[in-house]
């Protein structure tokens, strides 16, 4: 039993008790935005220094950007519009508000918005992903092709028996990514720590490439809404040419038929990541905006 969600401005940290009251809330919400799930905002709860309170029949997550500066994600029950105007009018910054929640909630209430594209979440159909039909999708699949011609290898859906194997694999990529790692990026690497340990009990889904019978990538990730599968992490060894490119294709069809669209989180304003992210020709963005009191 999760310890219960005191009176704003009190707050308290995240638990991992508090996952069925939050399940319930986005199974009615249908949020669009990768951050609005649970197993994100507890995997990243020291990285962000989440903490949940209740603003009259709202719950409220308020946590920090790598920047350090404090914020409150949209609310995720009750009167939404209600709690996000009564805290932006006492100088809170709100974070992650999409388009629907600023139409519906915040439209004309004399607030500064501020778009945030380097926190976009990128939106795939998951079909294109699968399959990567047609001339477009050509570099992936001939990078895949590499793979497959120069590896034995073989897919299975992620599992606690490879969690040794996994950890050992994000061991070595982080070895080989040290000398880059900024915080957003040790943050990641932790929660995905967390993520490959803890993923039966947040309800994380996904899928292991083994070759040679050792774990060489993987994928993870959960259902956001009723359409949408949220890809949270994905590591695949860097010297195998082809395997990042494969194991995106096998996650995605790992999916069920009900998920027609793929959410592959944000680029942090980071060119590389930009750029990959890009090149697989996204539908659409999931936008997000900063929202202040004007004036």
């Amino acid at each position: 039993m999760s310890t219960p969600i005191p009176i704003y401005p009190a707050a308290r940290p995240l638990e991992l008790a508090d996952k069925r009251l939050f399940q319930e809330h986005f199974r009615a919400l249908q949020p669009l935005v990768s951050e609005l799930s649970f197993a994100n905002l507890f995997l990243f709860r020291q990285a962000h220094h989440y903490s949940v309170t209740a603003v009259a029949d709202s719950v409220v997550i308020f946590g920090c950007g790598y920047d350090g500066q404090p914020y409150f994600l949209p609310p995720i029950s009750g009167e939404r519009g209600a709690a996000a105007c009564r805290l932006l009018q006492e100088g809170h910054t709100l974070y992650g508000a999409d388009e629907p929640f600023l139409a519906d909630n915040l439209e004309g209430g004399g607030f500064a918005l501020a778009a945030d594209r380097d926190n976009d979440d990128y939106l795939y159909l998951r079909s294109e992903l699968a399959e990567l039909p047609g001339n477009r999708f050509h570099k992936k699949k001939n990078r895949i092709n590499y793979f497959a011609l120069r590896h034995n290898f073989s897919v299975e859906p992620y599992a606690t028996s490879h969690l040794p194997g996994a950890l050992q694999l994000l061991d070595e990529w982080q070895r080989v990514h040290v000398d880059g790692m900024s915080r957003s990026l040790a943050a990641e690497t932790a929660a995905t720590r967390e993520g490959l340990a803890l993923a039966e009990e947040l309800g994380l889904n996904g899928v292991v490439v083994l070759t040679g019978g050792k774990v060489a990538a993987f994928a993870l990730g959960e259902q956001l809404n009723d359409t949408t599968t949220v890809c949270h992490f994905e590591k695949a060894d860097p010297f195998l040419e082809g395997l990042a490119q494969l194991v995106n294709r096998e996650f995605s069809r790992s999916q069920p038929p009900a998920c027609t669209c793929i959410n592959r989180e944000q680029d942090l304003g980071e060119r590389g990541l930009r750029e990959a992210k890009l090149s697989y020709h996204p539908v659409g963005m999931v936008r997000k905006f900063r929202v202040r009191q004007a004036g």
